[in-house]
């Protein structure tokens, strides 16, 4: 698979890149935070949330919904799964970082997906960009030059990837749309590939579990 620059044309129906925009408090947090030895993340992080900073990002981003300002860092060199929401999603990217990305639309009728449909883009370090909601995502992937670590700022609407609430009675489990048996936890919709491990997903991706050696930059 072709890694294309984040600036390439195909990138557009995915989403943007953000521009005029100071996310220099972000990377200066990331910058103090180790690299874990796997996948580490935040959904929101206290020192990433000075209030004013929040706030101009959620005037900027989201028109004044509440936001939650995390963080998604580590070592990581393989799909195992593809989420979305119902809002989009800013990446910062404080490294540079690979972004798998597919679009909901491709997504059967029995939420099966097939990962040779995805694409994969280069993201450089010091860029921001909006994943659109209708755009299949997951962690980013690290470069082979920096040992597959990675560090990246995520911004959603306030509570996104939280735990979901309490479990419904068995009345209630029957009148459940189809859809719902992909929610992960908050706003988080996951469709998961067999090899992922991700303990609890709803399998449906087939095809390949992408990892960086099947990635040509």
């Amino acid at each position: 698979m072709k890694v294309k620059q984040v600036t390439d044309a195909s990138f557009k129906k995915y989403g943007k890149i953000l521009t005029g925009i100071d996310f220099s408090e972000i990377y200066n947090v990331l910058e103090k935070i180790k690299y874990p030895e796997t996948v580490e993340y935040a959904a929101s992080f206290g020192p990433l949330e000075e209030p004013d900073f929040r706030q101009k990002i959620s005037n900027t981003l989201y028109g004044e919904l509440s936001v939650e300002i995390g963080y998604c860092c580590g070592h990581n060199k393989v799909l195992n799964a593809l989420e979305y929401h119902r809002s989009s999603e800013a990446n910062v990217a404080a490294t540079d970082v690979i972004l798998l990305l597919g679009q909901q639309s491709d997504i059967t009728d029995d939420f099966k997906y097939d990962t040779a449909q995805l694409e994969a883009f280069f993201v450089p370090a010091g860029t921001a960009v909006e994943l659109y909601a209708t755009t299949l995502h997951y962690t980013p992937i690290g470069t082979k030059e920096n040992n597959y670590a990675f560090k990246t700022g995520v911004i959603l609407p306030f509570g996104t990837n939280f735990p979901l609430g309490v479990k419904l009675g068995a009345e209630a489990e029957e009148e459940k749309l189809p859809e719902e048996k992909l929610l992960f936890a908050k706003n988080k919709w996951l469709i998961a590939h067999e090899e992922g491990g991700e303990e609890g997903a709803f399998i449906g991706l087939t095809g390949k579990n992408i990892s960086v050696d099947d990635l040509v930059i």
